[in-house]
C-alpha cells in the first residue's frame, strides 16, 4: 500500500535522477518500506524522452548493485506536482525551473536532494554527462549519502 510518493528530477532524466530513483528504491526495500513508497524520476526537459539511462550511469550503478536497465526517460508533467509528496531536484537550476512551473499550493514539496545529505557535501548533484568516469562515481557517492538522510525523513513522514 503506497502511502508516500517521491519524484527525482534532473535535466534529461538519463543520468542523475534515474540513479537517485534506483538508489532510493534499493534503500527503501532494504529498510522494509518498498511497498509504502512510490518512487519515480523525470527531467525538466524533453531531450531524451523514451530513452534508456545513459550507459555510463548504468555501468557505474551496476558496479554498486543498482539496476537501471528498465528505465525510460520522461519529462515532468503538470500532474506530478499534485501526485507526489516530495519532488527532489538534483540541482539548483532544476529547482528554479520546478518552482516556475509548480502551482503555489504545491511549492512546499520542492527541495534539492542534497538537502538530505550530511553537512560538508555539495548542495547540488553535479552533472556527469560531459565529464569522465569520476563524475559518475561522485554522483553515486552524493546520491547514496543524501538517500540515507532521505530515508530517515521518509520514515518520519510515515510514522
Amino acid at each position: 500500500m503506497t502511502r508516500y510518493a517521491v519524484l527525482m528530477v534532473c535535466t534529461g532524466n538519463i543520468c542523475r535522477s534515474p540513479t537517485a530513483e534506483v538508489v532510493l528504491r534499493h534503500k527503501l526495500e532494504a529498510g522494509g518500506l518498498g511497498d509504502q513508497v512510490r518512487i519515480a524520476s523525470a527531467g525538466t526537459h524533453d531531450y531524451h524522452v523514451g530513452a534508456p539511462a545513459d550507459e555510463r550511469s548504468s555501468e557505474h550503478a551496476r558496479l554498486r548493485g543498482y539496476d537501471l536497465s528498465a528505465h525510460r526517460a520522461q519529462q515532468v508533467r503538470p500532474a506530478d506536482f499534485e501526485r507526489f509528496d516530495l519532488i527532489l531536484a538534483m540541482g539548483s537550476g532544476h529547482l528554479e525551473l520546478l518552482q516556475e512551473d509548480c502551482p503555489p499550493q504545491h511549492r512546499h514539496k520542492l527541495m534539492r536532494l542534497m538537502e538530505f545529505a550530511p553537512a560538508g557535501l555539495p548542495g547540488d548533484v553535479s552533472d556527469p554527462y560531459y565529464g569522465g568516469r569520476q563524475g559518475f562515481e561522485s554522483v553515486l557517492n552524493h546520491i547514496e549519502a543524501a538517500c540515507d538522510g532521505l530515508l530517515r525523513h521518509i520514515r518520519q513522514q510515515l510514522a
